[in-house]
Parts: C-alpha cells; sequence; structure tokens
C-alpha cells in the first residue's frame, strides 16, 4: 500500500499565518484556564483539543467577539461531561510543570488540596487572578464570562479556601 503524501503548508499561507497568530494571543491564557479548571494532564489535553478545532473550523472564528473565552468552552466540552465529576488532579509538582508556566510558582501543598476542592470556574478565577496577576477583565475574557460574574467566583473561593487552610490548622 502507498502511503498518502500530505502537502505542508507554506509561512506564506494566510490560514497558517491566521492560526499562528491566534497561537501567539491565546494559547497562554487558554492553557492556564484550562490547566486551572482541569488539572495539568486533562488541561493540556483540553488546550490541544480546543486548538485543534480552531484549525479546523477557522473560519467560523473570524465572526467571534472573543476568540479566548468561546474556545475555553470548546476546551471544557473535550475534557467531557464526565471530569465534572472527577477531582482536579492534585499534584505535588504543581509549580510550573514543564516549565511552561502552567501554573503558578510557591503555592504549598495546603493551598493546591484547597484549591482541588473548588469548583472549576473558582480554581480559575483564584489561579489567573492571584497567581498570574489578571485582571478581573483579562480573566473574564479568557473565561468568556462577565467581570462581574469573576468577582463572585473569586469571592467564594477566597472565602472557601480561607475556611479550608483556617481549618488545617486547628
Amino acid at each position: 500500500m502507498r502511503e498518502e503524501q500530505h502537502e505542508v503548508p507554506t509561512a506564506d499561507e494566510p490560514r497558517l499565518l491566521a492560526f499562528t497568530q491566534l497561537l501567539e494571543e491565546v494559547e497562554p491564557r487558554l492553557r492556564r484556564a484550562l490547566v486551572s479548571a482541569y488539572g495539568p494532564d486533562r488541561g493540556r489535553e483540553a488546550t490541544a483539543d480546543a486548538l485543534a478545532w480552531a484549525w479546523e473550523h477557522g473560519d467560523r472564528l473570524s465572526d467571534i467577539d472573543n476568540v479566548a473565552g468561546y474556545l475555553f468552552r470548546v476546551g471544557q466540552s473535550a475534557a467531557g461531561r464526565a471530569s465534572r465529576w472527577r477531582r482536579f488532579e492534585v499534584c505535588a509538582d504543581l509549580p510550573d510543570r514543564g516549565g511552561h508556566g502552567d501554573l503558578p510558582t510557591g503555592w504549598d501543598g495546603e493551598l493546591v488540596a484547597a484549591l482541588a476542592k473548588l469548583s472549576p470556574h473558582q480554581r480559575v478565577a483564584i489561579v489567573l487572578v492571584h497567581g498570574y496577576g489578571y485582571s478581573l477583565g483579562d480573566a473574564a475574557s479568557v473565561l468568556g464570562c462577565g467581570v462581574s460574574s469573576v468577582r463572585n467566583h473569586l469571592d467564594r473561593a477566597l472565602r472557601r479556601v480561607r475556611r479550608e487552610l483556617e481549618g488545617d490548622r486547628q
């Protein structure tokens, strides 16, 4: 059997250039949000799936105002409905696995365990705002929701994390 050969697109093709620009603008924020929501392994897989979808359906993205938020939703779907019921992957080596800047550095095991008990949106809000210094508006853009929603997720998450950490100290 003869193997089918595919032409590799050249750098001057508009589709490849547009996708490269999308990767530069969206991929780091998208990856950080999905890793924060689903853990390092599933978050990276969801990011790859969302970006693969973007490559296949790039023509649809031109009409979307918030591409990062839309791809976050695609990544959530890729992570699967069952992932809602699975716990966040708590890893001892949470800070910056693989040198990709997926997760903030300097967070101890107690904090990681407390974050694991949050909802994905609450966890993403804390990691993006307090871990990476995103503004509420930047976090809202990645999550595809309003600033008030991020503020609510953040407030609830901070209260819960404080209760968890104070409970561990008693």
